[in-house]
């Protein structure tokens, strides 16, 4: 039933039911959230209507203000919408500002992981050469080491031979020549006995 029809039959009724439709309800009143909300200023459509005592006026008069309410509730629709839109634009505008800074935070973290392991790598490889440089000088200081250790043994017995042959040349009594063998035979020995190292 539409409320014309309800206010054609009911007439002495028509405040109230007008008054039920435009009056905003007492528990959402402007005054109850006003720490929490901004509202617009009070609709000049709330107690706005007078309706007349002929009843088609009332009724072309009621038609008129429904269809400037509908205007009104369009443009504010659609207001509300590009206020919507507008927010959703800055959030994925955010959104992206956020997943750029992320994405170049991680950039600059993986190059800062990248330039550590060249360093490290680096530092390894320095430190594996300088290994290998005091292998090979250790290397090169035993075998000179013996080196001229074998030259000390050879000049050794180069002395030894030099000193039976000299020995040798002399003339030996025969009581004293097994006395001789034996003593030059235990030289010639120790002379031959390996070093201990």
């Amino acid at each position: 039933m539409s409320l014309s029809r309800h206010l054609f039959r009911q007439p002495t009724s028509k405040a109230v039911i007008l008054r039920h439709y435009c009056a905003a309800p007492a528990s959402e009143s402007p005054a109850s959230h006003r720490n929490h909300h901004d509202y617009l200023p009070p609709s000049s459509y709330i107690n706005s209507w007078k309706p007349s005592q002929n009843p088609k006026v009332a009724a072309a008069q009621l038609a008129f203000l429904r269809l400037d309410y509908d205007r009104k509730v369009k443009q504010m629709r659609k207001q509300y919408i590009g206020e919507m839109e507008l927010q959703r634009i800055e959030k994925l505008r955010k959104d992206e500002a956020r997943k750029e800074a992320l994405r170049i935070a991680n950039e600059e973290r993986r190059a800062a992981k990248d330039a550590k392991k060249k360093a490290e790598a680096i530092e390894r490889q320095a430190a594996e050469e300088e290994f290998r440089q005091m292998l090979v000088k250790e290397r090169a200081e035993k075998l000179e080491y013996w080196r001229m250790r074998e030259k000390q043994v050879e000049e050794k017995k180069k002395e030894k031979n030099e000193v039976l042959r000299r020995q040798s040349s002399l003339w030996i009594d025969e009581d004293k020549l097994v006395t001789k063998a034996l003593e030059i035979t235990t030289v010639g020995a120790d002379s031959f006995r390996m070093p201990n190292y």
